[in-house]
């Protein structure tokens, strides 16, 4: 597997907590969207860990395919499949 399976093509709108880890699924395979449950074993991709700075509302990539991972960046909108 070298690309990701695309999870939705939407973001994920997420309430972090600040100073809580998280661990964003890479993969797209993680029941548990968009955080990882441990799916990506099988393949040779791993979570994005990230602390969120401040409470607030997130937007998480759900396509696995942003340049600003785990964030959302619009890359959904330009995606064939």
């Amino acid at each position: 597997m070298s690309e990701p399976m695309i999870a939705q093509k939407a973001p994920y709108e997420v309430e972090v907590e600040a100073g809580k880890t998280y661990f964003w699924c890479a993969c797209g395979h993680s029941k548990t969207q968009p955080f990882c449950d441990g799916s990506h074993r099988h393949t040779h991709m791993t979570p994005i860990k990230f602390v969120a700075e401040e409470s607030e509302t997130v937007y998480l990539c759900g396509c696995k395919h942003s340049e600003s991972k785990p964030f959302c960046d619009g890359t959904h909108a330009h995606l064939d499949t």
